[in-house]
């Protein structure tokens, strides 16, 4: 298998070099590792090309976000696989090699995954290492993602890889102009037509950036990809037997918006969110929700909120429902 490593790159100089270490010490080698620098300002171009390595291949363009910077590396890979990393993020050594096992796992496959782990900010060094029992290691074949990511998220942005002649059939494959979940909008489109191969074992780490509670502002209108599942779920382009499990997966979802809104002290909001998750109303959830907008006083709301967030049970695209 030649595996293809896209990388968009917007400022991270601090980080760059390590990400890239990672790739170019995989037991299986990637065929090229094509760093989209998405018109960094802090000198990332330069960290890049300070690689004297010829896998490593640069390309430059000015900033138009993550989103046209993945459609970008998608258009000038050449492998037969092509695979995600940020820039901040790190591949175990045997990242690559247990995605091809994924592969010989399920052959049909268009979508490979592995499971990933979070480790504190860094300020540019390696992560310690970390053990991954050696062998064979379990592969799961997902035949409803959206099912199986409201259970656990089984890998992330940073730990996938999908077939390059499917990738470059449906570009541009990120919602340009998107700023959250254009990922999983592609992963899930992908899925509907293929099942997804998963080695349940943490072959990356994603760095986990400092974020403040206070900083956190509730969304008052559903996301663009949400929004776009629900629409093509009711109009039939979604798969007849993926439509129930992608309007139950947008419920969901506004049930946790509505949940922040309530926490922010915007009872307005957190109801018409509510209201729109009606294909979930009679989940167990969703009922202590309207609970609790109904009657749960805000400074009780927003304390509750505060350590669902610290907590991290709330549901979000990398998380479970609570």
């Amino acid at each position: 298998m030649k595996f293809s490593v896209v990388m968009p790159l917007y400022n991270k100089a601090r980080y760059v070099h390590s990400a890239l270490r990672s790739v170019l010490a995989q037991t299986l080698p990637p065929h090229e590792v094509i760093v989209v620098d998405d018109g960094s300002t802090d000198g990332s171009a330069a960290a890049v090309e300070s690689i004297p390595d010829p896998r490593v291949r640069l390309v430059r363009q000015r900033n138009a976000g993550v989103s046209a910077a993945r459609n970008r590396g998608i258009d000038e890979a050449t492998g037969d696989w092509i695979a995600f990393l940020d820039a901040d993020d790190w591949y175990h050594p045997e990242m690559l090699a247990a995605l091809a096992q994924a592969h010989g796992a399920c052959r049909e496959a268009d979508m490979l995954g592995a499971g990933f782990r979070k480790v504190p900010h860094l300020l540019g060094a390696d992560p310690d290492p970390w053990p991954v029992t050696e062998g064979f290691y379990e592969v799961e074949v997902v035949e409803d993602l959206r099912q199986r990511w409201m259970r656990l998220s089984p890998f992330c942005s940073s730990s996938v890889a999908i077939r390059a002649a499917r990738l470059k059939s449906m570009q541009p494959c990120f919602a340009e102009g998107d700023h959250h979940g254009e990922d999983l909008d592609l992963w899930f489109r992908v899925a509907d037509t293929s099942p997804v191969a998963i080695v349940n074992a943490p072959f990356a780490a994603t760095r986990v950036l400092p974020d403040s509670l206070s900083a956190r502002q509730p969304r008052d209108t559903l996301p663009g990809f949400l929004k776009r599942m629900r629409e093509q779920a009711l109009s039939g382009r979604i798969p007849a037997r993926h439509r129930k499990s992608a309007l139950w997966f947008v419920g969901q979802q506004e049930v946790t918006l509505a949940r922040e809104a309530l926490g922010a002290g915007d009872r307005r909001t957190a109801l018409r969110f509510l209201l729109d998750a009606r294909c979930v109303a009679f989940t167990r959830r969703w009922q202590l929700t309207l609970l609790m907008i109904l009657f749960m006083p805000s400074r009780v709301a927003d304390s509750w909120q505060r350590w669902r967030l610290r907590s991290a049970e709330v549901f979000s695209p990398e998380g479970p429902v609570q």
